[in-house]
Order: structure tokens, then C-alpha cells, then sequence
């Protein structure tokens, strides 16, 4: 994340996109309804307080729902639907049975790329947003949801309303691609000889595309992408601004903030985390030689401790500059699940291990955890290609394997890591896997 070549100039949005403050803030009306639900549940839900849930899964207990409504004065049905738009867009995170607001939450009146970046998590999202209908098969709804984005790109492109029979056209067109596409080689059990050729798939006109576009178009609305209605659907500003953000495949980073060295510890991490890691390095070093060493390290390890999993890798990449005053405020997190595994990775790298090989201190579920949370990372503050990569990194040998083992680490970003993952990875088949994973994970099955 820190890695990125300097000096890249910005693609620029199409003429007439509206600038991100005036983005920022359509996604903060949009999703008004989900933050105040987020910061009720922050006041009312958080540790030590009542439980937001009563099976220990993130939907709402009845009680809990009715005493919203009635603190907020809405229906306990608009509830649990901000509920889940806010747990969706990254606005409050469920831990057990307590919730808690996520960073965005934290800095959604200040910070601009925050509401987007939530915003655009709510987008990636949508196929979970709004409940698929009943008496379709799985298979053909993955297919309608594989097929979006090139539905999108194409309301992108035509930049004003499209009529719902041409999406349907394209959406048939696209099904017989993917269906086309998923031609493997398959072999007869045991004989290593390829087997016959499989009947060929059913045309797509055949399929009831129809209702599931409907589906598609109405879901996408409800997070506010597009218009549908009239016969016709067109991108809002906020979509087609997400959709360009896609095909340029950028990253919606907030800039470094001027002069780091006097920023507090978040502050200054977040001011370099475009930054290279010899001039990352850098900073710390100043950062650090500006304030006693026993304060700045507690500064670090409290940064450690917030929302943003970006902030908790580079706040430890700051403490291995600190180096041996940093030993013991290190051991004493080593008991707390979020900063188990990067204390333990920096305890070994203390201690004289090879960084190539610290990893081999961590647990299986350790290093699951711990791979959540940098995709929890990269998710928030990377281009997709780098969450396509980190898959790559994962333990576990095969995917099916770590989607397996991600549902029962138990991280509270698993489902919008899942639903992120799937969005950026170009294979079809693997990406309807993660989002079967992430809908399992978000509906508590």
C-alpha cells in the first residue's frame, strides 16, 4: 500500500462528473439514514452497554430493533434496513454481540474520501443490499450479477437513460459469454482422459433474465447507483462516478496532509501511507525525534488500536523504527485479538528472526486474521489489482479452503473483504464463490 511509484497523474473524470466534495456529499444524504443508526448504535450498543444482537449474529434482536425505533422514531423495518446498510458500507462493525462504529463512522463529517470509500463498499455490495427473488436458480443469479458491471459500464458510457430492453439484450448477451466461457476441461474419474465435450449451456434468451435484471436494477437503485423507473434506468452522478472509478481502476486515497511531523500519530500515518517505505521510514524517524519516546509509542500503539486497518500496519511499521523502547508496550497488546498478530510478528523480528520468516510464530487462525485485515486494508485504501494479489498470500492452499477458514476466524471486515475481493478478481467463477461466501457470512448462515 505504501509501495506505489510516485509522480502518476491522475486520470480525470468525464466532463460533467461533479467534484468529490459534491459527491461526498450525495453519498453522506444517501446514506444519512445508515449513519444515524450507526451512531445510535455507538451510544446505545457499544462494550459494557446492551447487545445488539441476541444469537450472537449481526442482524438485529427484536428488542433491540424496537428500541431504536422507538429512540429514533422510525419504523422497526427502517431500522433494520439502515441496520444493514451501514454494516455494508463499513459504518459500524458487530463483535459478537456489540457493535461498533467502523473508522468511517469516525470521520465522516471531516473526511470526504471516507464517506465515498463507504459509499463505493455499499455499490460493490448491492447484490446483498436487496433481497434476490424467489424461484431462481443460484447459478443464474451469480450470472446476472457477473454480468452487471458490463451493464454498467455501458450506462456509463451512454451517459444518459437506457432503455431496459437494450440492458436485457446486453444482459443476455453477456450471460451466453460467461456460459461460453466456462468451458474447462474436464476429466472421467480415474482416467485421466478428457471426458466428452458437455451439452452445450441453454441459450440465455431462455432464462428468465427478465425478473433478475429487474432485481439487479432495482438493488443498484436502492444504493443509490442508478434511476429505474419508466421503462428506462440511468446512472446517478454518484454511479457513474463509481463506475469510472472502476474502469480507471484508481484509488480514492485521501492526500497526505502538510507537515506530518507535527500531526498526531494518526494523523502522520495516514500522511505517509502513499509514501515509499525508505521515505515512510523517514517520517517516523523525525516523527519520533520530535516527542519523548514513551509518549509516541503509546500514540502509535492507541493508533494501532482504531478502525482503520491501514493505520494498525503502518503503526507498527513505526514501532519497528522505534525499535527496543517499543519491547514492552508491544508484549502488553500481545493479548488483544486485533494486535495479536502484528505484536507477535514484531516481537520475532525483535528478537532476531528472519522478517522472511516471522510468520511462522502466528497460528493458522492468526495468520487468517491477519490476512483479513490487510485486505480490510487494501479494500479501503488500495487499487483493486493490489486485492487480487494479496489473495496470492494467503496460508491456506486452495480458496475454497480459505473462504473456509475466513468465515470462522470470526473478523468483523470479513464481509466487506469478501464482497471487495469479489468485485476486483476477473474470474467469474472464482468471484461468484467469494460472494456466496460473503452473502453466507452477511445473512449469518
Amino acid at each position: 500500500m505504501n509501495q506505489r511509484r510516485p509522480g502518476r497523474p491522475a486520470p480525470r473524470p468525464p466532463e460533467g462528473t461533479p467534484a468529490r466534495a459534491e459527491l461526498a456529499g450525495m453519498a453522506r444524504t444517501g446514506l444519512a439514514g445508515a449513519a444515524r443508526v450507526a451512531r445510535w448504535a455507538d451510544a446505545a450498543l457499544g462494550p459494557g452497554r446492551d447487545s445488539a444482537t441476541a444469537d450472537g449474529k449481526a442482524t438485529l434482536s427484536d428488542a433491540t430493533a424496537e428500541r431504536a425505533a422507538a429512540d429514533l422514531g422510525l419504523s422497526a423495518a427502517q431500522i433494520r434496513a439502515d441496520w444493514d446498510t451501514a454494516r455494508l458500507a463499513g459504518l459500524v462493525e458487530v463483535h459478537g454481540d456489540s457493535a461498533r462504529p467502523g473508522w468511517r463512522l469516525r470521520a465522516w463529517d471531516r473526511d470526504d474520501s471516507a464517506v465515498l470509500r463507504g459509499w463505493v463498499a455499499l455499490f460493490d455490495a448491492w447484490s446483498l443490499a436487496c433481497p434476490e427473488p424467489d424461484g431462481h436458480e443460484p447459478a443464474a443469479v451469480a450470472e446476472v450479477v457477473s454480468a452487471m458491471p458490463q451493464l454498467l459500464s455501458f450506462l456509463q458510457l451512454s451517459a444518459g437513460p437506457v432503455p431496459v430492453e437494450q440492458l436485457l439484450d446486453l444482459l443476455q448477451q453477456r450471460v451466453t459469454e460467461l456460459r461460453t466461457e466456462r468451458c474447462e476441461v474436464a476429466y472421467e474419474h480415474g482416467t485421466g482422459e478428457p471426458a466428452p465435450p458437455p451439452a452445450p449451456a441453454a441459450p440465455a434468451a431462455d432464462a428468465p433474465l427478465a425478473p433478475l435484471l429487474d432485481w439487479a436494477l432495482r438493488a443498484l437503485a436502492s444504493v443509490g447507483a442508478l434511476t429505474y423507473g419508466a421503462g428506462q434506468a440511468t446512472l446517478t452522478p454518484l454511479g457513474s462516478w463509481a463506475v469510472w472509478v472502476k474502469l480507471e481502476q484508481i484509488c480514492v486515497a485521501a492526500q497526505s496532509p502538510a507537515g506530518n511531523i507535527e500531526q498526531s500519530a494518526e494523523d502522520m500515518l495516514r500522511g505517509c501511507a502513499q509514501l515509499r517505505p525508505n521515505a515512510a521510514r523517514a517520517e517516523y524517524r523525525a516523527w519520533l525525534a520530535a516527542r519523548p519516546v514513551g509518549s509516541a509509542v503509546t500514540q502509535l500503539v492507541d493508533a494501532a488500536r482504531g478502525d482503520d486497518a491501514l493505520l494498525r500496519g503502518l503503526a507498527f511499521e513505526a514501532l519497528r523504527v522505534v525499535g527496543a523502547p517499543a519491547e514492552p508496550d508491544v508484549r502488553a497488546v500481545v493479548d488483544e485479538p486485533a494486535l495479536r498478530p502484528y505484536a507477535l510478528l514484531w516481537l520475532a523480528e525483535h528478537d532476531g528472526v528472519d522478517p522472511e520468516d516471522a510468520h511462522e510464530v502466528l497460528t493458522r487462525e492468526e495468520a487468517t486474521w491477519l490476512w483479513v485485515d490487510t485486505a480490510a486494508a487494501v479494500a479501503d485504501h488500495g487499487e483493486a489489482p493490489m486485492l487480487v494479489r494479496h489473495l496470492e498470500s494467503a496460508v491456506q492452499p486452495t480458496v475454497p479452503r480459505l473462504l473456509d477458514e475466513v468465515r470462522a476466524v470470526g473478523h468483523p471486515r470479513t464481509v466487506q473483504v469478501l464482497v471487495a475481493l469479489a468485485a476486483a478478481h476477473p474470474d467469474p467463477a472464482l468471484a461468484k464463490a467469494v460472494r456466496r461466501a460473503a452473502f453466507q457470512v452477511h445473512t449469518g448462515g
